[in-house]
């Protein structure tokens, strides 16, 4: 057979190079092996040649002579042989499954290994594209996390021309899903505990794929203890436990429940929690009122902001406790019908207004440093925390005060005696002017009506004339008690008669013309005529100025000491 004979029937094989380019695979048989290249034969005037570099390092260990493989013809040329390339054959051989997959609807397996505009970049044997749309039932947050791993997949789109292969993982996901719902359906019923997986967490609840169907486990389901958001206790993908609570057939809707598997705490919360009780929990929130201490998972308690201190005057909770700490407290009521324990903090120590009344019996003499002054008393630092008050009635005997700051100022070091203490309302009351005897009372020790003393002129008014009795004790002359209309000046000395005395408002009336026997004897006689109604009407009027006393003490212990 002659040269161009034999040439006529390779071109009738192979009618010319572009057709058979990368576009027909070949079996040949591996002649040899060596170190950069493998010689194969594919039935053809000479042996083609494979660069060692398309096989892997297992596949060359494994290769034998007279192994057959399947190959594509690069390039031909008589004079120089063929190059043949097995990548390519194995590409080719892709896109045959990858063509049929898409006419009869059968699955392709690759891997997912990159993240392009739009999706994904599939590796099926050749690359393909899952857009983002594709890649599940639902949008995923982080598509970076599914890189690297094999999921079987549909080809929807198929161009072999423009090299085009898109495909989709949402089509069997659904499939699978429908599947699984309706297994997981004929099962559902309420009371049922199951597994579920979270795939999805919200502000309000998590939602949990239980087979095919999702339910809601709300917030408020999820523990018997304070949940602030759904993300303390789980995160996407998690396997939970669940109990179904609802399950509406005609919505498929279903309610789930985690708390409701474990017993409800308050169910035993009386035994464990009996008034009187000191018990250790963790501050979890603070109010303007209050913080709330968790004794158990479930079980929480209120300090109540006035039970946190027997002595400071706490503004906010902050200031005692932080959440988070750990706090030893009293149980002081418990109602388990609303769920409520109210707590002390206070009641751990020993309530130092109760050691104050043995500290300081009434009558005591104390020493103490002015905190604060305001218009019905002083405030007087007595213990740490704890101060006494002296009203301003009980400042001097002198009734003409009008304000504590007319003889004292704040920084004042003074003695007080104490008048009394109520360790309940916690009211520490003093006194500066019981310090001394009342004046009144040495006045009255010492002088009757009738008495003839010597006075001395303070003030003179339109109606008579005011005198210094005694002390702090000041009289009146009326204008009608004088003999001649001698005028009068400050500092002036003069003789009068007692004309009366009265308790009620500690007046003493004084009278000039009285010095003669016969108007003195007069006033005597008048005076105790009247005495003996007095009794009765000044015990109604003491009365009177108590409950007018205690009403002052109450505003004044309602304005803190700043």
């Amino acid at each position: 057979m002659s040269q161009e004979t034999f040439a006529e029937l390779l071109e009738s094989y192979l009618p010319n190079k572009e057709e058979n380019s990368g576009e027909k695979i070949s079996k040949g048989i591996v002649r040899a092996i060596r170190k950069d290249v493998i010689i194969v034969d594919v039935g053809l005037k000479s042996d083609g040649v494979i660069s060692a570099s398309e096989f892997t390092p297992e596949e060359l260990a494994n290769l034998k002579v007279n192994d057959e493989i399947e190959v594509v013809v690069e390039n031909w040329d008589g004079d120089r042989g063929m190059s043949l390339s097995k990548e390519k054959a194995s590409k080719l051989k892709v896109w045959e499954v990858v063509e049929k997959a898409f006419q009869d609807g059968s699955l392709v397996n690759g891997t997912i290994v990159a993240k392009v505009n739009g999706g994904l970049a599939v590796d099926i044997g050749v690359k393909a594209f899952l857009p983002n749309s594709q890649v599940a039932l639902r949008p995923i947050k982080n598509v970076d996390d599914l890189i690297g791993k094999t999921y079987d997949f549909k080809v929807i789109k198929f161009d072999k021309k423009k090299g085009n292969i898109v495909i989709s993982r949402r089509d069997l996901l659904e499939k699978e899903r429908e599947a699984l719902k309706n297994t997981t359906l004929e099962k559902l019923q309420e009371g049922a505990i199951v597994k579920g997986l979270v795939k999805n967490i919200t502000y309000y609840g998590v939602f949990v794929d239980l087979g095919g169907i999702d339910g809601l486990l709300h917030i408020t389901d999820m523990s018997w203890g304070r949940v602030n958001h759904p993300s303390e206790m789980f995160k996407i993908g998690d396997e939970v436990d669940v109990k179904v609570l609802k399950y509406d057939k005609d919505s498929e809707r279903v309610s789930l429940g985690v708390k409701q598997i474990t017993d409800d705490p308050w169910i035993h919360a009386t035994e464990k929690y009996a008034a009187g009780k000191t018990v250790k929990g963790i501050v979890v929130s603070l109010e303007d009122y209050g913080a709330f201490v968790e004794l158990e998972k479930g079980v929480e308690g209120l300090i109540h902001i006035s039970e946190m201190s027997w002595t400071r005057r706490i503004k906010h909770p902050g200031k005692m406790v932080a959440i988070g700490d750990e706090v030893e407290v009293k149980i002081l009521e418990i109602d388990v019908e609303n769920r409520r324990i109210s707590l002390g903090m206070k009641q751990i120590e020993p309530n130092p207004w109760e050691l104050l009344k043995d500290k300081y019996p009434v009558g005591t003499i104390v020493k103490g440093t002015i905190r604060n002054i305001t218009d019905f008393g002083l405030f007087v630092g007595v213990e740490e925390g704890i101060d006494g008050l002296v009203r301003t009635s009980d400042i001097t005997w002198d009734r003409k005060l009008k304000h504590p700051s007319e003889y004292y100022k704040k920084g004042d070091e003074i003695e007080a005696v104490v008048l009394n203490i109520d360790s309940e309302k916690q009211r520490f009351s003093l006194g500066i002017k019981q310090l001394t005897e009342d004046p009144w009372k040495i006045f009255k020790d010492q002088h009757n009506v009738g008495d003839k003393i010597e006075v001395e002129v303070v003030k003179v008014a339109e109606f008579g004339v005011f005198v210094k009795v005694f002390d702090t004790i000041e009289g009146l002359v009326h204008k009608t008690e004088f003999e001649d209309n001698k005028e009068y000046q400050p500092g002036d000395k003069l003789e009068v008669i007692i004309k009366s005395i009265s308790d009620t408002d500690r007046k003493v009336s004084l009278s000039v013309k009285a010095l003669t026997d016969e108007e003195n004897q007069k006033i005597v006689e008048e005076a105790e005529a009247v005495i003996e109604k007095v009794p009765e009407k000044l015990g109604s009027m003491a009365a009177a100025f108590k409950a007018a006393e205690e009403k002052a003490e109450e505003k004044a212990e309602e304005k803190p000491a700043e």
